[in-house]
């Protein structure tokens, strides 16, 4: 026989004003009769994991039967500790662009590179007698120069057509490789997306510069960070309670929510079609006709990540580097005995 009441325990009340059961319970000694002792055996049974979509930039999965606690380590790791270079030192040589050294330094740092940060490694930016080397530095070069497009149509206002080199995109930036470099990355280092719009140039300005990029990590500085977002949010549930929802009153139902979540069957009754797409925007419960037919909640085990790459790395190797990540931590902690 199904325990109702263990199920209800796993799901967090969406009331008009207020969320309910949020705290946990599923520690031994909360409920009489019941071991919620911790077994790896059960977390393997338990523990589901669904990739919904994945593409170069952008993916969407579901981890199902882990703490929140796990769940937020995964986004936190994501977000600040996962490695990836980035331009940290600008040399330089000529700019005369309207656009200031400085400004043009912080604009180059926040390009995202594209690169297997795996070979390289840190880089001591505190010790002032540390020399740079092919394992912990890439170069990169930017040269760029505008002049007059002398076959341009007459009375064409484009800069675009009146001028050669009038905008700099980040696909001028060039890999100059380093020692054993050439061998690490057989693909070059570029950034991940060519068409980034670094200065406007106009005849007679240029640009030419040098670049360092070395590893960092996303709670150094935001540069560093794989991730435009991470985010994850519990999975919705609705019950729909007492006798089915028929007729307008089905249809108003229906529209309570985003389109996809209710859906009305051949009998025009009213039922739950994919709550998954659901909001909780509680719209359901300002009206007093549903008022007792309906009960809104969220799985409290059941996580729904969506993660938004900058380019420098695929998603699934953001989250998997996170995994590793807390892997590392676990067994550093394993090294010392918290109970002394």
């Amino acid at each position: 026989m199904v325990d109702y009441s263990k199920i209800r325990r796993n799901v967090v009340g969406i009331e008009h004003d207020r969320v309910t059961n949020v705290s946990s319970t599923d520690f031994p000694g909360y409920y009489p009769g019941e071991d919620h002792s911790w077994n790896l055996d059960k977390f393997k049974e338990n523990f589901r994991s669904h990739i919904s979509y994945l593409t170069d930039l952008s993916c969407s999965f579901d981890l199902i039967g882990v703490d929140s606690s796990i769940a937020n380590a995964f986004r936190r790791i994501m977000i600040a500790e996962v490695p990836t270079l980035a331009v940290e030192y600008v040399y330089i040589e000529n700019n005369t662009s309207i656009i200031q050294d400085e400004v043009l330094a912080h604009r180059l740092g926040l390009i995202p590179l594209k690169a297997n940060p795996d070979y390289l490694r840190w880089f001591k930016k505190d010790d002032p007698d540390f020399e740079p080397t092919d394992y912990d530095t890439v170069v990169l070069h930017l040269s760029a120069k505008c002049t007059t497009n002398s076959n341009a149509p007459p009375g064409s206002t484009d800069p675009k057509v009146l001028y050669n080199g009038a905008n700099v995109y980040a696909s001028v930036i060039q890999f100059e490789p380093q020692g054993r470099q050439s061998e690490w990355f057989p693909d070059g280092i570029a950034p991940a997306n060519p068409d980034v719009l670094i200065a406007k140039l106009r005849p007679g300005q240029e640009i030419d510069l040098t670049m360092h990029c070395i590893l960092g990590i996303g709670q150094d500085h935001a540069k560093f960070s794989p991730v435009a977002t991470a985010s994850y949010r519990l999975l919705p549930t609705i019950e729909i309670i007492g006798p089915p929802l028929t007729g307008e009153l089905a249809q108003k139902f229906k529209s309570c929510f985003p389109k996809g979540v209710v859906g009305i069957n051949s009998k025009g009754e009213a039922y739950v079609k994919d709550a998954r797409k659901d909001t909780v925007s509680r719209e359901v419960l300002r009206h007093p006709e549903f008022e007792g037919r309906v009960k809104l909640g969220r799985l409290r085990d059941h996580f729904i990540f969506n993660v938004e790459s900058t380019g420098a790395m695929t998603p699934d190797e953001i989250f998997i580097k996170s995994v590793q990540l807390l892997k590392k931590k676990c067994q550093i902690l394993r090294k010392f005995d918290l109970r002394t």
